[in-house]
């Protein structure tokens, strides 16, 4: 260390909120080169190529073969499959001195597929799965997070290929298992989740998430296994309600009531309900306008209808629309039929006077009777029955997940907790074949579009991930395969004798297999050196100092802060049996 590319820190950078961002920058790991770019110092390096080993350890156990690309890429086959415009501000573009565009690769479809094209053209060729590991350049609005969330990345995509579904799913399935065998490997606390294919396209898909309190995914579980990220859960939709005999929808007065809580309130004090029951949020329909801002800049304006005692969950509202954005709406003056806080189904529609497209919450069924806006300030519609009275433009997923809601296959209620997204795979199908025509002739000497899988897992976000699930005060504990050493060695006090043991300690493990962090900085104290072992996280911590005298030295476990004297003729022993995996 005393040469070492190293320098810790003992405050946490500015800009850091998350606990990966600061440790991994005041431990000497990462450095800040623009925003949502970092470069990897040495240790950082180190654990980085370490997982990035291992995720080329099982792709290629499992028989995939590895590619690389370029990470500068032509416009023409992103324009082929319309992502060139879907991508929006989402991707770097950059023209060469000719004009001609290009872009940096936010992921790498389209020129897999015409890799396969290009060489492939018999059902005989097939399957085959195929992967590299890149990194990725996408222009995010919002860097955060350190490694979490960065506009420059590493990631593995490998793709499947294979001439029909039942093809696909075994390539899907094959690409499952080695993603358990990854993360088991990574040492991740993780759970694999039902998702949403987005933009991306497909049918099946899941996400493995690494479980961390400062995760940006929201997931949810049952006590009978059911688990899926937010945007994938479907509501349980309640049974239709027959008409017969329910009240005619009537128009009162309810004066500065803009919010669903001044509503409630009026609603109780001026027009009580018959049954005796007080009204609450979820009698309520509330109507919510956002702005849909599709890929080639249309604007659209939207409304959701919901419960008024949920909120929109923006995530899964855009999930829903992808790819299109959603903004805040603010343009109201455009639209007189939108009564600010008053909004009700009878503006709403593409059949009515606003054409605003009316989107409303899957509880909001045949037979269900609401009070809404009526369209003019100060006034509520009581008992509006939904498709007696109004008639949505259709249903959407874009309600608040809450703890407690019963899960759509019925195990029990979910519950909700966090996570961090570190791997997607995707039963694609044929989106990205038929748009770039990748055909191969089948055993009948027919041509067939070939069916794709796309599967994904962030490298360099792994690295971030881990610590954000290993961790404590002093600093970062790695998993030991992940770790940037086996054994951080630390000589203490000025006696040449400690340094002299310390040394020779340190090339008997070095011949032994054991990757060796040695501190022989002979001039920082040993609270220092203590200090910043820790906050280093190397799974075994040597420390030769005033013990030597009587041939001992001190062995420490990071993870539990175990501490064992140790005999100095027995040290390589000891360590070789603390590094080594048992059985």
């Amino acid at each position: 260390m005393s040469s070492l590319f190293l320098r810790t820190l003992r405050e946490d950078p500015a800009d850091a909120e998350v606990p990966s961002h600061k440790l991994l920058v005041r431990a000497g790991y990462i450095r800040r080169a623009a925003p949502g770019i970092y470069s990897w110092l040495p240790l950082g390096y180190l654990v980085y190529r370490n997982i990035e080993r291992i995720v080329r350890e099982e792709m290629d156990a499992a028989g995939f073969q590895e590619v690389h690309f370029p990470a500068l890429l032509p416009r023409e086959p992103y324009e082929a499959t319309n992502r060139w415009t879907e991508y929006g501000d989402n991707i770097f573009r950059l023209k060469d001195r000719r004009g001609n565009d290009f872009l940096l690769g936010p992921t790498h479809e389209e020129m897999f597929t015409l890799l396969v094209k290009d060489l492939y053209s018999s059902y005989k060729d097939l399957p085959l799965a195929i992967y590299q590991i890149q990194t990725k350049y996408r222009d995010e609005a919002r860097p955060r997070a350190g490694l979490l969330r960065g506009r420059e990345f590493v990631m593995k995509d490998s793709y499947s290929f294979d001439v029909d579904d039942a093809g696909l799913e075994k390539s899907y399935l094959r690409h499952r298992d080695a993603y358990i065998r990854t993360f088991d490997r990574l040492g991740l606390d993780y759970v694999i989740v039902q998702a949403q294919s987005g933009a991306m396209g497909g049918s099946a898909s899941e996400e493995f998430l690494a479980v961390a309190e400062n995760g940006e995914d929201t997931f949810v579980r049952s006590p009978g296994g059911y688990a899926a990220n937010v945007e994938a859960v479907t509501t349980v939709v309640p049974d239709p309600i027959p008409f017969d005999g329910l009240p005619a929808a009537h128009v009162e007065d309810t004066p500065d009531t803009p919010t669903i809580e001044t509503l409630v309130a009026v609603a109780n004090e001026k027009h009580p309900r018959a049954d005796g029951r007080a009204w609450t949020a979820a009698d309520t329909l509330k109507n919510v306008v956002v702005v849909l801002v599709h890929p080639d800049g249309t604007r659209e304006p939207l409304v959701v209808g919901l419960p008024g005692d949920r909120e929109v969950d923006l995530k899964r509202l855009e999930a829903q629309v992808s790819p299109a954005e959603v903004e805040a709406f603010t343009e109201f003056e455009k639209y007189p039929a939108l009564v600010k806080g008053y909004i009700g189904p009878g503006a709403l529609g593409e059949k009515s006077a606003s054409g605003i497209r009316y989107l409303v919450d899957p509880r909001v069924v045949s037979g269900t009777a609401w009070i809404t806006g009526a369209n003019e300030t100060g006034k509520h519609v009581f008992d509006l029955v939904a498709y007696r009275d109004f008639t949505p433009d259709g249903v959407i997923e874009a309600a608040e997940v809450r703890a407690g809601d019963p899960a759509p296959d019925g195990s029990g209620p979910l519950e909700l907790a966090r996570g961090i997204e570190m791997g997607h795979i995707f039963q694609l199908g044929r989106k990205y074949a038929e748009a770039l025509d990748l055909k191969v002739l089948d055993e009948n000497g027919k041509l067939v579009t070939v069916t794709m899988g796309s599967y994904g897992i962030g490298v360099s976000r792994a690295v971030a991930a881990i610590v954000e699930n290993s961790y404590d005060d002093l600093g970062i504990i790695w998993p030991r395969e992940i770790a940037p050493a086996d054994v951080h060695l630390v000589a203490t006090g000025k006696d040449e004798a400690v340094h002299v043991a310390a040394e020779a300690l340190a090339l008997e493990l070095e011949a032994v297999g054991v990757r060796v962090l040695f501190d022989d900085r002979p001039k920082v104290s040993p609270g220092v050196k203590f200090k910043d072992a820790e906050l280093i996280g190397v799974p075994t911590i040597l420390t030769v100092g005033r013990g030597l005298v009587d041939g001992v030295v001190e062995l420490k476990d990071r993870a539990t802060g175990e501490r064992t004297e140790v005999p100095i003729g027995e040290v390589v022993k000891r360590v070789l049996e603390a590094t080594r995996p048992r059985g």
